[in-house]
């Protein structure tokens, strides 16, 4: 193989790429090998039909398959030979061809430009540590607390009051006519949140434990029995039983039945939660910080083609005309992104990031954690939608990426409280709700500008190629 560049132009340039007839045969040769031992044709043994006649009966549909193969083959080499990164698509002309004919083809490619990543380690960035006051940390336990009521028996004859527990059984009737679910055992009421049918709870203060008392209420608009729906229900309730809150001690036990070890353990934990809930949201401020340092980064010139296709990402679902009024900024827009697409997969491609499967599988089990009860439905929309999963290992790699510029630039280091956090992240939040595209969404560049050899499309020849069909196997 002979390739030689020509056409310089900028980012463009073409590659004339020469295949001598002498290997394109060798190819020929090998692909008839290949096929000799699988063909039964009538009157010839199995791998006994003379090339002859397979020539006859598959030569158009083997050299196509030989050329194609071929082309693949010396087009990802020639581009790897000269360390050519393709932006986008590349195209190809082919100029001769043909069986016991030398090959010739050019390949037009627009290349990925050259960008310096050394000064990521200089990039400034604010890293935030949310402190959180012990005061904080008890005002979420005591209302975990508030939140989980502790009941206890009331003294017999006590009547019900709001707030206490009511436990009764129950038959209801509409017009004396009993009803599927009209009965209940064992029903359980906190008095004044009126949580069972409206006004049905308010019927029930007063009550004391032995009591059979009617309660009326109207079936709601979702009852499952329709005929009965919007209509009044009598209840005939027998109570149970009668029981008064009581505060629930705040001490090892109660944090033993939440899962930690003691109240010391549960104090670290709860903490670590409050923490975690503003850290999330900080380090995405922090990672915007470090991508609007990259975009003030020079990159000599910026693909065409990969502009008019994020202008097409930008502009998705608006008319011609709005597209039109809008150009210049989506172009500003398009260009920013691209940069630090480029910018980002050039230093992870120089200090090797890669994303396992163990990582990917990691980030799935992440979202299934997030929708309980839909696993399914998470594990076959990845499985369904390569596109969805590809998308997702971009954002992990991005998100490795971001990792490792943290490490290796200077943070400027923030202590500050959660009350400071919270200011900080809703000046951030009014910020993002200004009408500029940039500040809509996380720039997700990494994923648009893959440096990667894309494959390569055959474009129309002078003299044309039918489609390759691969050799049948009677």
């Amino acid at each position: 193989m002979k390739v030689t560049i020509e056409n310089k132009k900028g980012l463009n340039k073409d590659l004339k790429v020469f295949v001598d007839k002498k290997t394109m045969n060798s190819y020929l040769d090998e692909k008839y090998e290949e096929i000799k031992g699988n063909v039964n044709l009538k009157g010839f043994r199995p791998g006994k039909v003379p090339r002859e006649i397979l020539k006859r009966q598959f030569g158009k549909a083997v050299f196509n398959e030989v050329l194609d193969k071929v082309i693949k083959d010396t087009s990802t080499k020639a581009l790897e030979e000269n360390k050519i990164k393709p932006a986008g698509q590349p195209k190809l002309d082919l100029k001769t061809y043909g069986e016991d004919k030398d090959l010739e083809y050019v390949i037009s490619v627009t290349e990925l430009p050259k960008v310096e990543v050394k000064a990521l380690d200089n990039i400034k960035f604010d890293q935030y540590e949310v402190k959180i006051d012990e005061a904080e940390t008890e005002k979420r336990i005591k209302e975990i607390a508030k939140n989980q009521p502790n009941f206890k028996d009331s003294p017999d004859g006590t009547k019900a009051k709001e707030k206490d527990l009511v436990v009764f059984d129950y038959t209801a009737t509409v017009d004396g006519k009993s009803f599927k679910g009209g009965e209940g055992k064992n029903t359980q009421l906190t008095l004044g949140k009126d949580l069972f049918l409206k006004g049905f709870d308010k019927q029930l203060v007063g009550v004391k434990k032995g009591d059979q008392k009617i309660v009326e209420a109207v079936l709601p608009e979702n009852f499952p029995e329709k005929e009965f729906v919007n209509k009044k229900a009598k209840f005939d309730c027998k109570v149970i039983n009668v029981k008064n809150p009581e505060d629930i001690k705040i001490d090892d036990n109660f944090a033993k039945n939440l899962g930690a070890k003691d109240l010391k353990d549960l104090k670290s934990l709860i903490s670590r939660q409050i923490n975690d809930e503003y850290k999330n949201s900080l380090d995405r401020l922090s990672k915007n910080q470090i991508i609007k340092e990259i975009e003030k980064f020079k990159v000599s010139e910026i693909p065409q083609n990969l502009i008019e296709e994020e202008i097409k990402v930008l502009s998705q679902g608006m008319s011609e005309e709005d597209i039109k009024k809008s150009r210049k900024n989506f172009e500003e827009v398009a260009k920013k992104r691209i940069k630090v697409g480029l910018i980002l997969n050039e230093f992870g491609s120089q200090n090797q990031i890669k994303v396992t499967e163990q990582e990917l599988q990691s980030e799935i089990q992440k979202q299934i954690g997030m929708m309980p009860g839909q696993e399914k439905m998470v594990m076959d929309f990845y499985q369904k939608n390569p596109s969805a999963l590809a998308s997702l290992r971009g954002t992990v790699y991005e998100e490795k990426i971001i990792k490792l510029i943290k490490e290796k630039a200077k943070p400027n280091k923030k202590q500050v409280s959660k009350s400071e956090a919270e200011k900080i992240l809703k000046a951030s939040q009014n910020q993002n709700n200004l009408p500029n595209t940039e500040n809509k969404e996380d720039i997700k560049a990494t994923k648009k500008v893959e440096a990667k050899n894309p494959p390569i499309k055959k474009a129309k020849t002078k003299t044309s190629s039918k489609k390759t069909k691969k050799v049948s196997k009677k």
